[in-house]
């Protein structure tokens, strides 16, 4: 019969799957010269592999190092990727393509960041979501936080759309919505952008649960937002989503300096 420690060398995945020859060969020598020493060395395996395997998990961590900036079209996205890359205000227009460009984060660490500026367009957003999302080490989904009483829906839609895809990565990316545009008057409060956004959010997860099915040969479950038979709340899904208010244009005109701090506090602590 197996020892203990074996036992839990076999259970560790690929990476100890591949040694257990190795490790039954050299269990069975020494356990003929000494149980003692078969035990100590089986230890000591066991060690060097789980700091293998847990050096494996974070390089492919690591090479995940963009942060993809989403929403529609006129959100300010391009805005906040040029303050946040140069500080300084440039005017923007819609665009059909991605911009990227490392941003170096505000911390003891040094960390840099690949901003990715994506299309908010709706016949390009999806794509280009297809394109980057597997790579993502944080979202940031930016929302006019003064045009939201009337886009309210078309938000949800494509939100509900970045999360279904962000929950189905097998490393979650860290999620943000960054209402923005919080220098005009009229801009909506981040507490009743999350408000709005769950009883939306919710609506959609009711109607698209109802719609009928494709007809594949798929075994594999949908995705499926919040828990079922509640009302749903960001607080109920698997990756955490954060809200903050912004600023990119600034309070004193097109010249005036950004609100972008909390942004960029948020972007130096997932680095």
């Amino acid at each position: 019969m197996a020892s203990a420690e074996s036992r839990r060398m076999g259970n560790g995945g690929s990476v100890g799957g591949a040694f257990q020859p190795y490790l039954d060969s050299l269990r069975q020598e020494l356990q003929q010269r000494d149980p003692t020493l078969l035990s100590i060395v089986v230890a000591l395996l066991a060690v060097l592999l789980t700091l293998v395997f847990w050096k494996f998990i974070r390089s492919r961590r690591s090479s995940q190092r963009a942060v993809l900036l989403v929403g529609l079209c006129d959100s300010g996205k391009t805005l906040l990727f040029v303050r946040l890359l140069t500080g300084l205000y440039r005017d923007t227009q819609t665009s059909i393509t991605d911009s990227s460009a490392l941003y170096r984060v505000n911390n003891t660490r040094g960390a840099s960041l690949t901003l990715i500026d994506l299309p908010g367009h709706e016949s390009l957003r999806l794509q280009f979501l297809e394109r980057f999302k597997a790579s993502a080490r944080a979202v940031v989904f930016v929302v006019d936080s003064a045009a939201f009483q009337r886009e309210v829906k078309d938000v949800a839609e494509f939100l509900y759309q970045v999360l279904i895809d962000s929950m189905s990565l097998k490393n979650t990316p860290s999620f943000l919505i960054a209402c923005n545009k919080q220098d005009i008057t009229m801009a909506k409060s981040a507490k009743l952008i999350q408000q709005q956004l769950e009883k939306e959010l919710n609506t959609l997860r009711v109607t698209r649960s109802a719609a009928p099915s494709t007809l594949d040969n798929s075994s594999t479950a949908p995705v499926q937002l919040g828990k079922k038979g509640k009302e749903f709340e960001f607080s109920q899904l698997p990756l955490k989503v954060e809200f903050l208010e912004c600023s990119a244009k600034g309070g004193r005109g097109d010249a005036g300096s950004a609100d972008i701090r909390d942004l960029e506090k948020w972007l130096a602590k997932i680095a």
